[in-house]
């Protein structure tokens, strides 16, 4: 048998709770209606009508004056009138009873048509937007986008409902990016540490070798020999990115000045060829961090701002303090006025091994992503084709600690 389905049940129940009321006191009244009124009047008449009849005759079997009889005469046919009045009346309730009951009928058949439409009404208000709600539960589950449109009617706290579903359907798809991204980058991170030891085991003999022979080769192969040595320079430093991006920073945090640090990075990484401007906000406070870490990513995002401004253009640090998540924090910017970056490309700038320059590894901007995060900050880039670049780090200020942050690595 096909079970009711739960808009079914709300109906029936809420007819129910309408009806089942309604025919108990329709019935209760309709018994009252037929044999109080009836039975109280025809049966004390009838019964007064026999005691009284039986009294008349043992009042006429006396010797009785005129006067008495004619009482006896008038109480006589007030009895029979009383009667008769008593049988009308009788028969008066019964008609009325008919009516009564009919009266009912056409009142319950009313009843029932409004009940029916108003537990059908109830029962849509109610059950569509839940089985909306349900069928919301689903795309969760499977991780798909809660469908657009106009929302089914309902109550306004179903509206409420459905927002707070969105927001919380957001959240968990944010959730669930966030720890494949984490997933995805450990295997990256682990997979650059192997490379990075790979390299790194095979490069001290190069060296040695393209040392000696600088020193012993003729000199017709000296050009040769300067080829290797770049060759295995550019080895090393790709060994040392895979490295960097394969572990966290390591070893205790210690209070950092960051518009020092930006200072000191944009003289050490932007060349006297390209304009650089430093802003920073008076009273900014000290964070908690890795200094190193930090300035290696701050110049990973310089030197890639050089580049943008290779045919034209200025860049501007500036560090302000701005409040986050009811905290407050330190926004580090860094605005060039180069070439951009399109669209398409700008969501995948922080992926490791994404690059559009010749010879580059990929990793400066992931590394850079990484390091910022392990601070508890967050990065942001904006960006427009010949127009510039925004990239924006978000550091959180925080009481100092002396517990290191984890070492991967």
């Amino acid at each position: 048998m096909q079970r009711i389905d739960f808009r079914g049940r709300l109906f029936a129940i809420l007819l129910l709770f309408a009806l089942v009321p309604s025919i108990v006191l329709s019935l209760a009244w309709a018994a009252t209606s037929w044999w109080g009124p009836r039975s109280i009047s025809t049966a004390a008449w009838d019964s007064t009508a026999v005691s009284g009849a039986r009294a008349l005759q043992v009042a006429r079997a006396q010797r009785l004056s005129a006067a008495d009889s004619a009482a006896l005469t008038k109480h006589e046919e007030m009895l029979r009138t009383n009667h008769l009045r008593a049988t009308q009346a009788g028969w008066y309730f019964r008609r009325m009873a008919i009516v009564l009951a009919v009266s009912a009928l056409l009142a319950f058949a009313v009843l029932l048509v409004v009940s029916s439409r108003v537990a059908g009404h109830l029962s849509r208000s109610l059950s569509r937007p839940l089985q909306e709600l349900v069928g919301w539960t689903e795309h969760i589950v499977r991780a798909e986008p809660i469908p657009e449109g106009q929302a089914r009617r309902g109550a306004p706290e179903f509206e409420l409902l459905r927002d707070r579903m969105r927001e919380m359907s957001a959240q968990i798809d944010e959730g669930r990016r966030a720890a494949l991204d984490a997933e995805r980058l450990s295997a990256l991170r682990e997979s650059a540490r192997q490379v990075a030891h790979e390299l790194k085991n095979p490069l001290t003999p190069i060296k040695f070798a393209v040392a000696r022979l600088r020193r012993d080769a003729a000199p017709a192969l000296q050009e040769t020999v300067e080829v290797l040595s770049v060759e295995a320079t550019r080895l090393e430093e790709m060994a040392r990115s895979f490295a960097q991006f394969g572990r966290l920073p390591e070893g205790p945090s210690a209070p950092l000045d960051v518009g020092e640090m930006a200072r000191y990075t944009a003289r050490a990484s932007v060349p006297p060829s390209v304009p650089v401007e430093v802003s920073v906000a008076p009273d900014l406070p000290l964070i908690e961090a890795h200094h190193e870490a930090l300035a290696r990513a701050l110049s990973n995002v310089m030197l890639n701002a050089v580049e943008a401004c290779k045919d034209g253009g200025s860049i501007a640090v500036d560090v302000s303090r701005i409040s986050r998540n009811g905290g407050s924090a330190v926004a580090l910017t860094v605005r060039d006025t180069g070439c951009g970056i399109p669209a398409a490309r700008l969501a995948r700038i922080w992926e490791p091994y994404v690059t559009y320059k010749a010879g580059g590894t990929g990793l400066g901007l992931a590394i850079a992503r990484q390091t910022v995060l392990a601070h508890d900050g967050e990065v942001v880039a904006e960006s427009e084709p010949g127009r510039g670049t925004v990239i924006r780090f978000i550091l959180p200020v925080r009481a100092a600690t002396k517990k290191p942050l984890p070492a991967h690595g």
